[in-house]
Formats: structure tokens, C-alpha cells, sequence
């Protein structure tokens, strides 16, 4: 009973604030300052976010970056026990901590044997070697736990070709050599990256009879042009010309060999994975691109296929008379006499990786909640990296330890010890520090007003569960074997998944991706916090001015990207179907065309690039510390979930528009009708609370009427908040469908989007989604931005001849929008109205 009334008392709360972000602006009835106080405590929060400290980050990402930590080495294992050594201290840790192994297939390069890219002459003598490794400018690249450059589950061969160029390595760029009259068979094509997923390119090759791919970063794509080695790291942010973009080639994600199995012992394994590249396939610095690009005979390529080597790119294929490999009097590099004049160089591709079973760790740690303990908050990040890692992950992972040491210490303590030398801190607008409120003791069996001694321990109402996954870069994989292990706990207790994997790209804005529901919390975070390297804007200000978008329904606001599959919230999102975001601080747009960060998953991205270039002084890494802890302890601690289902509007209305405008005239000449579509969206008639989600009616239902017809039937039952909450929670579960995408194991992106303007994911762990996928948020292989599923068939019915399989196709994933769309009406219904 004491429980009981401790969540009646907590009413008031939502009453002042969980009710206004979750259904707008609906009048409620005013309650006691006693009964707000039990919601989220401002004062409390204010606390947190000012002992996030920007020193101690700095210090986690130096020691976390220390070392490369590839997956499941020794220095990755050395990681694990770090955090589980912090989640377990006596001062600042968490209530328990653990880690769990998974046994997943990854892909390795040989070290006896190391892959090689060589400029053969018919004899086979080598007339140029690429590069096997990065050249050591900093003391850091030359350490010999760097991985070689690799494309990780690349197969093992050694073919051999005639070079041509093929751009970035879609179908589309294929089809276009095609078209010109380049024979393809059995050469080697060199593509860039961006464009099209990194497997994608060997793929889309193989299909054409490409022997083997490499693949090289322009400098156009990631350096704003700039090639030479005094316009590069380590004199300024740009990638040197020895740089190679490490990466995973794999299709799907989770691992290979138990696909929707964790990857535990007794688990059954396939005796043969797939979603491998077909062919070898090879990555390489761009100063080797260079001379091979720029010695290749043949037309010259399309003004769009260009780039910033400093020569005119030609399509092959083969080398040109007269150039480095060959010359018209049979000269191999101006040296010995070919023993076959007529027969050019070529170039040989040696690919000696390796796969092995390895034992792979998740850390996981969990403060417990105090009123629903079984209501999971989760926060997390990966903790592997293909060589130092410091932006990718490490800049996640040391904002996640502070973040955790700071709710530890409140945890054990009670309170929270300021760094030497800091102030309080200030959200905007605040003149004065606040005293350390009371509000998160642990009160479950506390009086009403729960007064605290000044060292309770404190504690959210519910779990906030911290999480560093292992091997994402091999496919997301630790993440993927947890959802696996825990599918129906998680489906069931989940409330969001935060995601700070990449927390700093650059030091000028905040960019954050998510589902429509919890735009409304990121915003209320960021208006609260101050913007780095400003003096009167707040965070919400700042990204506003660098990107927005005018909203039908609150004006002019920041643009929330969407959610593909580039890093551990894919999971979640598209197989267990969580709210879920993506938080970093990201560059002026203005400012650079950079796909990512330059030196992304090469032997260059150290500590001391971060500390130089990326952000002096970690006011970012704070700055998404501090909106990353805010968003955890608004979802862990208001007595309403702060998540805003009336903001699927716009997206649901957007995507109408877009079939109506653009697809409309061609189904109706099918005899298919959009009226159902319609219908499931825009109708507001019928009986009152239709559950429509983007009526005012659908809005008002979840809490509104309720609340407002009876006030008191709510606060005097705990059970009603929570049914309140369950069904905030779980609609997005009504978007999943299992059957909506039959015709593959699991969905590939089909190529890179632009999150929210921010930056563009381009290559970052393009991989494919989960079985049970969502009809919202799929990849969209069609043309119109519309639903993917009506897209995509859309696109094939028209590409095909517009048979009645192809259009049967269209008209079933029309149904399967609409049941989506009407079913998750109807988790916004009163829960006994069927």
C-alpha cells in the first residue's frame, strides 16, 4: 500500500510536465506543489548534468584510446574488465555489473601471409606494390597490434584483371561501363567509398563478372579536396594519403553462423554462412588510387564520377601506352622487355583472411529502479574499434563512464562530490546554483512526501541499464546477440534504447536521429542545457541555426534524422521495435563536405586527433554527456513516459502526400485505391477516441480523456499509471511485421542517407535489417519517400512490366501498411475498448 501511494502522489507530476510532451496541450487540472515534487526533479537533474565533467572525460578517452582494442584481443578483454572494474566500485558504481560471451564468427587478415595489391607484367614480375600498412606519422600507427587495412570477411583469393574504374561501385555505375562498351569480365575494379554499403560493391561487381574489388577514399569525398601530406593529418584534421577505411563487408548483421539464435553454445550453427562478399575485395589509401587511377587508358569517365586525385579519371580498362606500367614499345616501367609485348599489365589482388570462432563480451550494468524496478532504460555504446578508436567508439564509451560514475556516486552516496576547481553548473538562463533535492530517494516505502537524509542512496523509478557491446564492427554483433538472447523481456519491459556510439564528429552542433516519439524529450533536453563555445545559446538554439525544419505543427524546429542501420540502436529498432535514438555532436555542414570524420576506422584516429582537431577542451564530449544523462533520467524518472506519439503525424502525413502525389494516377490505373491508406491516417469521424494517430481524438485518448474526464480514477491507482505508460511503450511494436519483407533473410540499406542533414552515414556499418522488420523504417529501394513497402513494390512492379504478381505485391503491402497503421491506433484505445 505504501507503494501505492507514493505512485498516487506522483500524479501531479505528469500533470505539470509528463503530460505536456506526451499529448500537447490539454488541460489539466492544477495539484499541490507536494504532489509534483515526486515527478522528475528539475533540481535533481540540474545536479547531474553539472558534475559531468569535461576533464574526466578527456582522461576516460585517453586511456580508452590508449591502445588498439580490435575485437575479442587482448586490449579488448583488458577493456571489459576496465568497465566492469568502474561499474563495481565500492564509491561510484552501480548496483551490478556483468559480462556475458558470445561465441561469433569473425574475419581476420593473415599475418604470415599479408594481403597485397600489386601492378603485375605478363611474366608476372611486380612493377608496384600498394601499400601494406599506413605510414607511421605519429608513433602510433607503426604499433604492431594495428590491424592491416582489410575488408573483413572479404574470401581468400588472388585474382587478377585488367583495372577499369568504377566509380562507387552501384549496379547503377556498372550498368553505365556497360553501356559504354568497358568488357568487365574478369577484371579488377576500383571503386571509392559512399555510394553504396561496403559488401554492397563487391556484390553489384560480382554480378557483372568482376574478378576482384578495391576500394579507396576520395579526397573529394572526405578532405574537401586537399591531398597533399602537409594538408593532412597530423597538421590538420584530413586524412593523409596513406589512410584506409577499415570495415566490416558482412550483408547482415548479429552473428554469421546463428542467425535469430544467440550465439551461445547450445545454439544451432549453420555450416555455412552468408551475406559474404562474393569476391576478394581490398581496401586502399588514396595515394595508391592515385597511381592506378591516373594510369588507366579508356574513355574518360563522367564529370560525376570525377574526384580530387589531381588527374583526369579515365575508365579503362587497362593501363595506357606510354605510362608507369606500360609504354607502345613493350617497356614494363620503362625497364625489361616485356616477354609479350601485346598483353598489358595488370593488376593482382591477394586476399589471405582468415575466419575463426571467437569469444566475444557485452558488459552490462543496472541500477536498479526504485517504483518499477522491470522497466529497462537502456544506454549503450560498442567497446571495439579497428585500431585506436578514439572518435569511433571510444568518444561513446568515455562519455558513458562518466555519465555512470556520476549516477553511481548518487547511487552510493547519495550525493555527489564537485571536481576541484568547477562551479555549479548553469542552464540557461539560471543565475543561482541549486541545493541537492531529495526527490530520487529510494521511497518505495517512505511516507508521501519521502524525506530523504542527505545521504540516501538515490534511485530513478525505473532500471536505467548501461551496456558496452561487443564486435559491432564486425555487424553489430553483441548487440544483435543480446536482443536474441532477450527478445521477449526486452519486447515486453523495454520503455527506449539510447545510442551514443560516435559522440563527437566535430565540436559544432548537436545531431541527433530517432523515432518521432522521442523527438519531443531530445528537444526538452537540449533547451535545457548550454551550447559549447557559446555564450547565450542553448543547445536546442544552436542546432536549430545549423539544422531545421519548418514543422506543420510547432514551426521552425531542428531536424531529428531517421534511423537506419549504422550502429546498435538497428536492433532494436527493426527487431524488437523500441523507441530509439542517436545522439552526437556533429561539423557545420557549411563548413565541409566530409562525408564523416576523416580519419574514420583508419590507423589515424588517436587520442591526440581528438584532442587537437576535434574538440580542445571536450565542451562537446560534455555537452552530449549532458543531453545523452538528460534524455536517460527524463525517460527513467518522470511518472508519464516522456514519449510523444502525436508526432508520427508529420511522418505519417508525409508519407500519404508522397504516394498520393507520386504513385496515386499509376495505382488507380491498377484498380488499387490509396482510400484505405487515407482512411487509416487522416479520418477523425467516427465514435470519440477512434484511436486515429493523427487525430486530436487518437491524441487526447491516451492519457487526455482519462485523465481529464476522472482525474482522481488515475492517481489513486498506480496500475493506471502504468497501463498509461505500457502503451506509450509498446506502439511502436505495432509497427513490426515479420511477414512484410519475405523475399530476403534479413533487408539490406539500399545505399547511404543523409540523418537529419547532419552528416551522411555513407559506408559507417551499412548493414542489412532485422527479420522482423519495421514497415515505417526499412530500407526504401523505391524512389519515393513514401512507406518502404508500397515503395519498393512500386519500383520492382514498374521495373518488371507491370505483371499481376508484381502489382498482387503492391496491393499486399498496401494491407499490410494500413493493419500496421490501424493497429497501432488501437494500442491507443482505452484497454478494455476492443
Amino acid at each position: 500500500m505504501q507503494w501505492a501511494k507514493v505512485l498516487g502522489g506522483l500524479v501531479g507530476a505528469a500533470a505539470l510536465l509528463g503530460l505536456g510532451i506526451i499529448v500537447g496541450h490539454f488541460a489539466i487540472p492544477k495539484v499541490s506543489d507536494a504532489l509534483a515534487s515526486q515527478d522528475l526533479d528539475q533540481k535533481l537533474l540540474e545536479t547531474v548534468l553539472g558534475q559531468l565533467d569535461a576533464s574526466r572525460i578527456r582522461d576516460n578517452l585517453r586511456e580508452l584510446s590508449r591502445k588498439p582494442h580490435l575485437a575479442t584481443t587482448a586490449r579488448d578483454e583488458e577493456l571489459v574488465q576496465l568497465l566492469l572494474q568502474r561499474w563495481r566500485d565500492p564509491e561510484s558504481g552501480l548496483d551490478s555489473a556483468q559480462a556475458s560471451q558470445y561465441e561469433v564468427l569473425l574475419s581476420f587478415p593473415g599475418r604470415e601471409q599479408p594481403n597485397r595489391v600489386d601492378v603485375v607484367d605478363p611474366t608476372g614480375k611486380v612493377q608496384f606494390s600498394c601499400r601494406q600498412s599506413e605510414e607511421d606519422l605519429t608513433g602510433e600507427q607503426g604499433d604492431p597490434d594495428v590491424v592491416p587495412p582489410y575488408a573483413a570477411y572479404s574470401p581468400p583469393g588472388t585474382p587478377q584483371g585488367l583495372l577499369v574504374y568504377a566509380n562507387r561501385g552501384t549496379e547503377a555505375d556498372f550498368k553505365e561501363l556497360q553501356s559504354r562498351g568497358i568488357a568487365l569480365q574478369n577484371t579488377i575494379a576500383l571503386t571509392r567509398y559512399g555510394g553504396a554499403g561496403r559488401g554492397a560493391k563487391a556484390v553489384n561487381a560480382a554480378k557483372f563478372g568482376v574478378a576482384g574489388v578495391l576500394v579507396y577514399t576520395d579526397p573529394a569525398d572526405i578532405n574537401d579536396g586537399r591531398s597533399w601530406p602537409n594538408e593532412t593529418f597530423p597538421h590538420s584534421w584530413g586524412l593523409p594519403p596513406s589512410g584506409v577505411e577499415r570495415g566490416s563487408y558482412y550483408e547482415y548483421f548479429g552473428d554469421p553462423l546463428t542467425p535469430y539464435l544467440p550465439a551461445k553454445p547450445s545454439s544451432f550453427r549453420l555450416d555455412a554462412a552468408t551475406g559474404f562478399p562474393p569476391i576478394p575485395t581490398q581496401p586502399i589509401g588514396f595515394e595508391d588510387a592515385k597511381l592506378l587511377l591516373c594510369q588507366l587508358q579508356g574513355p574518360l569517365a563522367p564529370a560525376a564520377w570525377q574526384g580530387a586525385l589531381g588527374c583526369d579519371y579515365k575508365l579503362g580498362p587497362g593501363f595506357q601506352a606510354g605510362g608507369k606500367f606500360t609504354n607502345d614499345r613493350g617497356e614494363a616501367g620503362g625497364a625489361e622487355p616485356f616477354l609479350h609485348p601485346s598483353l598489358p599489365s595488370q593488376v593482382k589482388v591477394s586476399v589471405h583472411n582468415r575466419q575463426e570462432l571467437r569469444n566475444s563480451s557485452n558488459v552490462l550494468g543496472i541500477i536498479r529502479g526504485a517504483v518499477e524496478p522491470d522497466r529497462y532504460v537502456l544506454y549503450g555504446n560498442h567497446r571495439d574499434s579497428w585500431v585506436h578508436g578514439a572518435v569511433d567508439p571510444s568518444s561513446g564509451t568515455a562519455v558513458l563512464l562518466e555519465l555512470s560514475r556520476v549516477l553511481g556516486t548518487l547511487l552510493k552516496k547519495g550525493e555527489v562530490v564537485p571536481s576541484p576547481g568547477r562551479g555549479p553548473y548553469l542552464p540557461p538562463g539560471l543565475t543561482s546554483a541549486c541545493p541537492f533535492p531529495s526527490s530520487w530517494a529510494s521511497c518505495a516505502t517512505s511516507s508521501l512526501h519521502c524525506p530523504a537524509p542527505a545521504r540516501a542512496k538515490l534511485r530513478a523509478q525505473r532500471s536505467i541499464l548501461f551496456a558496452s557491446w561487443g564486435a559491432e564492427e564486425f555487424g553489430l554483433i553483441g548487440s544483435t546477440e543480446f536482443t536474441e538472447e532477450f527478445f521477449s523481456k526486452l519486447q515486453e519491459r523495454a520503455v527506449a534504447y539510447i545510442n551514443v556510439d560516435i559522440s563527437v564528429f566535430a565540436n559544432a552542433t548537436l545531431r541527433a536521429q530517432g523515432t518521432p516519439p522521442v523527438q519531443s524529450v531530445i528537444f526538452s533536453a537540449a533547451k535545457q542545457i548550454p551550447a559549447p563555445g557559446t555564450s547565450h545559446l542553448s543547445i536546442y538554439d544552436n542546432w536549430i541555426r545549423h539544422f531545421n525544419r519548418s514543422s506543420s505543427v510547432y514551426g521552425l524546429v531542428p531536424s531529428l534524422g531517421s534511423l537506419g542501420a549504422g550502429s546498435d540502436y538497428a536492433p532494436f529498432v527493426h527487431f524488437l521495435g523500441i523507441s530509439s535514438m542517436d545522439i552526437a555532436y556533429t561539423y557545420d555542414r557549411s563548413k565541409t563536405s566530409a562525408r564523416i570524420y576523416p580519419t574514420y576506422h583508419t590507423a589515424f584516429d588517436t587520442f591526440d586527433y581528438v584532442d587537437k582537431f576535434l574538440d580542445p577542451g571536450f565542451g562537446s564530449h560534455q555537452a552530449v554527456a549532458r543531453t545523452a544523462g538528460s534524455v536517460t533520467l527524463r525517460l527513467s524518472d518522470s511518472l508519464f513516459l516522456p514519449l510523444n506519439v502525436s508526432d508520427y503525424r508529420e511522418t505519417l502525413r508525409s508519407f500519404l502526400q508522397a504516394a498520393q502525389q507520386e504513385l496515386g494516377a499509376l495505382l488507380e490505373q491498377q484498380g488499387i485505391s490509396l482510400a484505405p491508406l487515407v482512411a487509416a491516417i487522416e479520418n477523425e469521424q467516427g465514435q470519440r477516441g477512434s484511436g486515429r494517430l493523427t487525430s486530436t481524438a487518437g491524441c487526447k485518448l491516451v492519457v487526455g480523456c482519462r485523465l481529464q474526464g476522472d482525474q482522481r480514477a488515475v492517481t489513486s491507482s498506480p496500475l493506471q499509471v502504468r497501463m498509461l505508460n505500457d502503451q506509450l511503450m509498446l506502439l511502436e511494436r505495432a509497427f513490426l511485421n515479420s511477414r512484410a519483407f519475405p523475399e530476403e533473410r534479413y533487408y539490406r540499406p539500399p545505399q547511404p542517407r543523409q540523418w537529419g542533414g547532419a552528416f551522411v552515414l555513407s559506408d559507417k556499418k551499412e548493414l542489412n535489417l532485422s527479420p522482423a522488420s519495421h514497415v515505417l523504417w526499412a530500407p526504401r529501394t523505391g524512389s519515393t519517400a513514401t512507406f518502404p513497402g508500397l515503395a519498393n513494390a512500386c519500383a520492382r512492379a514498374k521495373d518488371t512490366g507491370s505483371g499481376p504478381a508484381e502489382w498482387a505485391e503492391v496491393q499486399r503491402q498496401l494491407s499490410i501498411v494500413v493493419a500496421a497503421l490501424e493497429g497501432a491506433a488501437a494500442t491507443l484505445k482505452p484497454v478494455a475498448d476492443l
